[in-house]
C-alpha cells in the first residue's frame, strides 16, 4: 500500500470558540473534517480493529479538544493535530479542516475556518 488514511468527514459539534465574548458564552456550530495518515495494510489483511486507528477513538479525541474554548480556530486545529500525533505514534500526518458555521461577521456565508496539514518531523 502506497498511502492510506483514516478520516472523519463533516463532524458537527457545538463549541465555544471565538474572539467575541458572546461566542465563548453562547457558542456556535462547527464542522471538523480530519484525515490521519496511517498504514492500514495490516488491518486490511487481518480484519482486526486493533491493527488500525479506530475512528471512534478519533471522534472522541475531537470532541475532547473541541470542548476546550479557544479564541482562534488556528489554536484549536493545532491542538487537535498535536493530540492526534501524541496519541498515535504510528500516524504519519494529520490534515484538518475546521469550519465555524454561520460565523458572526455580518456576511451571508456557509462558514469560515482554517485548514492545516501537519507531518511528523523525521
Amino acid at each position: 500500500m502506497r498511502h492510506s488514511e483514516i478520516f472523519l468527514r463533516d463532524v458537527r459539534l457545538w463549541a465555544r470558540h471565538g474572539v467575541m465574548p458572546q461566542e465563548q458564552t453562547v457558542g456556535g456550530e462547527f464542522s471538523v473534517t480530519i484525515s490521519v495518515g496511517y498504514d492500514i495494510s495490516r488491518a486490511a489483511r487481518t480484519d482486526d480493529v486493533s491493527h488500525t486507528l479506530s475512528y471512534a477513538d478519533l471522534y472522541a479525541l475531537i470532541v475532547r479538544e473541541m470542548s476546550t474554548p479557544s479564541r482562534l480556530l488556528e489554536h484549536v486545529a493545532g491542538r487537535i493535530a498535536r493530540a492526534v500525533l501524541d496519541t498515535w505514534p504510528e500516524a504519519s500526518s494529520v490534515s484538518i479542516e475546521l469550519t465555524k458555521l454561520n460565523p458572526p461577521m455580518g456576511a451571508c456565508c456557509a462558514g469560515a475556518g482554517v485548514r492545516l496539514t501537519v507531518g511528523r518531523d523525521v
